[in-house]
């Protein structure tokens, strides 16, 4: 009975280690993820309604909004892929230094290290994905305030599910993160509407 208890154990604690590195694993990219999905569909929304606020012309907001994708999806995997390895060079000199100090306490387990090409690449998809929404709400309407009012919905909509996602991630509330990420959206779109609005009215 006791060999069979101590079996049981080690099977716990194997399986229990093997979550914990998965759940590790994975942290990096996925915060890269919710974060680049959120910034795209905040930026494109911004851009496209910037643009609207001076043109009515639909080839133009859309124009600005897939210039938007394109440049921010490099940024953002520019940018992630630089912060990530960095990272990883801190911590593999700790390692080594760790190592040179004749620090064997960690011998043997898993180490984890962040995969700075991952969060590049995990984060230019979702910076598109995200920039992908407000672009389709506006494509196939003509009416220049429909168009406007397509692109606040969707846009809305979207800003509740990255929230809750991101809220999931986290183990944050659910509903302070979804009006958190909604208001800093909503603040993001009518401050840049109402500048482009005040350029455009002076006519420059």
């Amino acid at each position: 009975m006791a060999v069979l208890n101590e079996t049981k154990l080690s099977i716990n604690q194997e399986t229990e280690t093997k979550e914990e590195f998965d759940y590790s694993g994975r942290a990096q990219w996925l915060r890269a993820a919710v974060l680049g999905a959120n910034d795209g569909l905040v930026t494109t929304a911004c851009l496209i309604m910037g643009v609207g606020a001076v043109k009515e012309d639909v080839k133009l907001m859309i124009l600005a909004g897939f210039t938007g994708l394109v440049a921010g999806a490099c940024s953002m995997a520019i940018g992630e892929f630089v912060s990530v390895y960095s990272q990883l060079d801190i911590e593999v000199a700790q390692m080594k230094r760790m190592r040179e100090g004749g620090d064997r306490g960690k011998e043997g387990e898993n180490v984890r290290l962040p995969n700075p090409m991952q969060a590049a690449v995990a984060s230019a998809l979702a910076f598109s994905v995200g920039a992908i929404v407000p672009l389709l709400a506006a494509a196939f309407i003509r009416r220049y305030a429909v168009r406007l009012g397509m692109v606040g919905v969707a846009v809305t909509l979207a800003l509740l599910v990255f929230g809750g996602v991101g809220a999931k991630l986290g183990k944050a509330p659910l509903v302070r993160s979804c009006i958190r990420v909604l208001v800093g959206g909503w603040l993001a779109m009518l401050v840049t509407f109402g500048v482009m609005k005040l350029v455009g009215s002076h006519g420059l």
